[in-house]
């Protein structure tokens, strides 16, 4: 063992290193284990030293040193002789940053270990010393620029806020409020660790956590260090001033890059000292306390005058990155250029290659980071308290809330002051700023994404944190909902929502940004204001990819999406499937003048969820029928004129939907069961292989009917085959338009191409035609017209389930161990809202069918959408029923999973080069490490600037040839 007072050995870890990726590549993870297993004491005294030397540099005179000087001949001249003569002086910046670094690598092994070290360290509090140094302590009343006033926290509403944050420009703090009149109290201990011995509290000295925790939020304020040295008032170096204009602020603070850095390096340490939390198993995560976040939120242990200036800070810092004229460029300066010839060289396609990597990237990283994890922290006692008064829809629901019963919750000062204060925001002018801030960072990454010159932009490093964000915002601040439901703004934001979903959709890695992007659509697209933007066009200024645009409006564009999503992901992104189309059905009121190739799409959607290979799959599948059913119906009654081109797709399908009013699990799996005769009678003519014995097929049935793309029975598949041609989504050519269709094919799907082109309903509809309906529907009277979904007497039995058809069901359907059973398909085949779509169709197929024998042109699809503009079938319907639509619920699951995406996108970001939490057991989520062979465009990347990994680089030290996917799968 190595005692403390060994100043020369100890020494070594604060003056030897010179930057990050010594501290991680020389420490590794291994050799910390090693020495926590064999020499404990060992650790503990290096945990010790190195804070104690990080709390001295902080109160030292000389710190923060002065940053390098520029490359002048007497600056190099002056290092040259300093270097020469031994007496180079001390740089207590670079001291100070490897203590941060060597906390950050210690910190992760001693979380896995989940011994009595750690409680023992850090948390177990000490007798007073003589003197003791504290930065916190040589602090007078900090400048500070935002005031609040509280009527009720406890209530958790914000009707009444409209004084509740008042900004000074001047900067003075007001402190006036009874919540704040014992703020600078000594903070608690962050857990229930009691002294062996009673000792009086005001003779303990705060435990080490909290000391880190001080000293860390000091920092991030220090003159000199992270903010500029104009700050500085008197002889006190922490001075809490927002780090950029924005909220609370309106003082341009004209940061550098190396206070940038310095930034970053700061927000790095603070999110290694908060995640305790990768290290519990997702079952303990809302039941344990994560000590270190806890003692940060909550305000009776961190006072209000600190959450401020950092939650505005962090969030200006993010903000301020997607304005149109951001912070003054943070191009390296070489020979001393000027910041205005630094923003024209950043504009300037490829300069990322040229100048290298900037510092702004990863401190705005670093900040949305940490604030999207202290906007999501609720565990224990950090949950949303249940609000009893007040009759405004609430930012959330309760997770622990019964399945359909909502119970209307928010935070409080006291569990997150964080998200506390960021619901209190209610000005216009701040809420405009937040969504102009998002808007910017989202345009950034599409700009960058799909520029005319591939590679001249670096995308945005920090999407998936500001999609979040944004979901923090929208789920906290009722008031920012509204302001964004109420703005044009929204068809702006939607589309690049959808074009990320659609832009990730193929990437494994990236499906939980896909299944956070489908719950914030379901939750914008629940407010009443949202329906209303669906008659919008899309504006010309966002880059939409030619493969993915479509004629029409918003809801045209957001029906297609919906489509691609579904169409081309086989399957891989079914837990999206839920949220986008109960979005499409709270839209669905107000859609109106669905272009030819939207409408057509919603019912192919329906086609395919309905077929029964699908259906029959999964327990959960027919919910996705009655969503896609809810919205023919919200159209039918809301907007049944304005809409004929889907009216008319519908009618061209009614056998599908007469069919479903009459399924049983006989007739789905003698569907499957025809499905699977047919290819095999396709592979045997493809082979020239002679028809086995027995197996003779019924001449006009459809499995003697080849099972080429073409055939029904190919277009009836699984929605999760690979092939979009197998899906019956997208197939079609330029022939199908104009071929001839018949009566018995008049339920396929309506072909259309895979990029539609504006152009008349005429041409798109041309010489197709509406097939009869069957006597037993076109003869029901008006009396039975109620009861159309039932079985209608008179048709053939179908017979009892086979041994045949009962191996299909147990084998050749369900998955995951699920069989179908005729008395689940009764359960739900009975409450499918098919009555409107049948009405309908029973009321308008004869009308159509006798236009289609008078007209004496043979394409009359012309007359047919004339006459469903006119129609009226008001009369034939039942009165509507009342547009409700469905909020994302939020659950225990749902905020499990969520906090182990923000930790496993924070986990992914630490592993090159560092390789922060390499090597230790995280247990919040799985890591996946996927060899990557070295390849052309890796080395091309490296001779172009890039970090391209080699093969002789430890495993550990964050880029030795591996990328790491985070499984985000509870």
């Amino acid at each position: 063992n190595i005692p403390a007072t060994d100043d020369k050995y100890w020494s070594q870890f604060v003056e030897l290193f010179d930057s990050a990726s010594d501290v991680y590549s020389l420490i590794s993870s291994n050799d910390v284990k090693r020495a926590l297993n064999e020499a404990p004491e060992n650790i503990k005294t290096l945990i010790e030293v190195v804070s104690a030397r990080l709390f001295r540099t902080v109160g030292d005179h000389t710190f923060p040193s002065p940053p390098p000087s520029s490359f002048t001949p007497v600056a190099n001249i002056a290092a040259t002789w300093a270097s020469v003569s031994g007496s180079s002086s001390r740089d207590s910046s670079k001291e100070l940053l490897n203590c941060l670094r060597v906390l950050g690598r210690i910190l992760p092994v001693l979380y896995e270990s989940e011994g009595p070290l750690e409680e023992e360290i850090l948390w177990k509090r000490k007798r007073k010393q003589a003197s003791h140094d504290s930065a916190s302590e040589e602090q007078q009343e900090p400048q500070f620029v935002i005031e609040e006033e509280e009527s009720d926290e406890e209530d958790g509403e914000d009707d009444d806020d409209d004084d509740d944050e008042d900004e000074d420009e001047d900067g003075d703090d007001d402190e006036d409020e009874d919540e704040d009149e014992d703020e600078d109290e000594e903070p608690a201990s962050a857990t229930p660790t009691q002294p062996s011995v009673k000792i009086p509290e005001e003779e303990l000295e705060p435990a080490l956590a909290d000391r880190l925790l001080s000293t860390a939020v000091d920092l991030m304020f220090c003159c000199g260090f992270t903010i500029p040295a104009k700050f500085k008032v008197d002889s006190h170096k922490i001075n809490y001033t927002i780090w950029e204009k924005g909220i609370g602020s309106t003082v341009e603070v004209h940061s550098t890059s190396q206070l940038d850095a310095n930034k970053a390096e700061v927000l790095r340490f603070l999110e290694v000292l908060l995640s305790k939390t990768i290290y519990m198993p997702p079952s303990h995560v809302l039941l344990l306390t994560n000590p270190y976040i806890s003692r940060l939120v909550h305000n009776n242990r961190t006072p209000k005058r600190l959450i401020l200036p950092i939650l505005c800070s962090l969030l200006n810092t993010a903000m301020n990155s997607g304005a149109a004229k951001g912070p003054a460029s943070m191009v390296p300066s070489v020979g001393g250029v000027i910041n205005g010839v630094g923003d024209m060289v950043k504009e300037l396609p490829y300069n990322h290659l040229v100048w290298g990597e900037d510092s702004r990237p990863h401190l705005v990283s670093a900040s949305l980071g940490v604030l999207v994890t202290l906007l999501d922290y609720q565990s224990a006692e950090g949950r949303d308290v249940p609000v009893t008064a007040g009759s405004a829809p609430p930012p959330v629901t309760s997770p622990n809330a019964p399945v359909g019963y909502d119970v209307p919750v928010a935070p409080t000062a006291v569990t997150n002051s964080f998200r506390y204060f960021l619901a209190k925001l209610h000005r216009p002018a701040d809420l405009d700023y937040i969504l102009n801030g998002i808007l910017g960072i989202l345009e950034l990454h599409v700009t960058a994404t799909h520029n005319v010159l591939p590679g001249s932009r670096k995308g945005v490093p920090y999407i998936l944190e500001t999609v979040l964000f944004f979901w923090k915002m929208v789920e906290l601040n009722k008031k920012f909902r509204a302001h964004l439901t109420e703005s044009d703004k929204l068809v702006d934001l939607l589309v690049y929502l959808l074009l990320f979903c659609l832009e990730h959709k193929d990437k494994p890695h990236h499906h939980g940004l896909c299944r956070a992007l489908s719950y914030i659509i379901q939750t914008l697209s629940s407010e009443p204001a949202f329906g209303t933007k669906m008659t919008l066009p899309i504006p010309s200024r966002i880059p939409i990819p030619a493969k993915w645009v479509v004629p029409g409006c918003t809801a045209d564009f957001f029906i297609s999406s919906v489509y691609y999503t579904v169409a081309t992901t086989s399957g891989q992104l079914n837990f999206t499937y839920p949220a986008l189309l109960i979005a499409l059905a709270n839209a669905a009121p107000h859609m109106q003048h669905l272009q030819v190739p939207s409408a057509t799409r919603l019912v192919q959607l329906f086609t395919s969820f309905s077929n029964p290979n699908f259906l029959l799959v999964d327990d959960g599948h027919p919910r996705l029928v009655f969503l896609l059913l809810e919205i023919f119906n919200q159209i039918i009654y809301h907007h049944f004129q304005e809409n004929p081109n889907l009216i008319y797709a519908i009618l061209r399908s009614h056998k599908r939907f007469e069919d479903l009013g009459m399924f049983t699990l006989v007739r789905g799996l003698r569907e499957i069961q025809r499905v699977k005769e047919a290819k095999e009678e396709a592979e045997r003519i493809k082979t020239g292989r002679p028809r086995e014995k027995g197996k003779a097929l019924e001449i006009g049935s459809p499995t003697s009917l080849p099972a080429s793309n073409d055939s029904p029975s190919s277009r009836f598949t699984n929605l999760e085959d690979t092939s979009v041609d197998k899906l019956s989504l997208s197939r079609a050519s330029s022939e199908a338009a104009s071929s001839q269709v018949r009566d018995d094919d008049a339920d396929r799907p309506i072909p259309v191409p895979p990029t539609p082109s504006i152009g008349s309903t005429e041409r798109q509809f041309s010489n197709m035609r509406v097939s009869s309906p069957p006597p037993s529907i076109r003869g029901i009277s008006e009396k039975a017209r109620g009861k159309m979904k039932e079985q209608v007497p008179g048709i053939p039995a179908e017979g009892e389930l086979t041994p045949e058809l009962l191996s299909i069901a147990a084998a050749g359907v369900g998955r995951n161990g699920f069989v179908p059973t005729q008395e689940w398909v009764t359960s739900w085949q009975q409450g499918l809202p098919l009555d409107t779509v049948l009405l309908m169709i029973s009321e308008l197929i004869p009308k159509v069918h006798e236009l289609q024998n008078s007209s004496k042109s043979s394409n009359n699809t012309g007359h047919i959408i004339d006459f469903l503009r006119v129609a009226d079938i008001r009369s034939a319907l039942p009165a509507p029923p009342p547009v409700i639509p469905r909020r994302f619920q939020w659950s225990d699951a749902s905020l499990i999973w969520l906090s182990s995406m923000i930790w496993g996108e924070i986990y992914v970001k630490g592993t090159t080069p560092l390789a922060i939490w390499n090597a230790t057991n995280v247990r919040l989520f799985g890591v996946r490490h996927t060899p990557q062979p070295r390849g052309v465009s890796n080395f091309v990347g490296g001779l172009l600037g890039g970090a391209a990994p080699t093969s002789n680089t430890p495993p550990n030290a964050g880029s030795g040839g591996h990328s790491r996917r985070v499984s985000r799968a509870l």
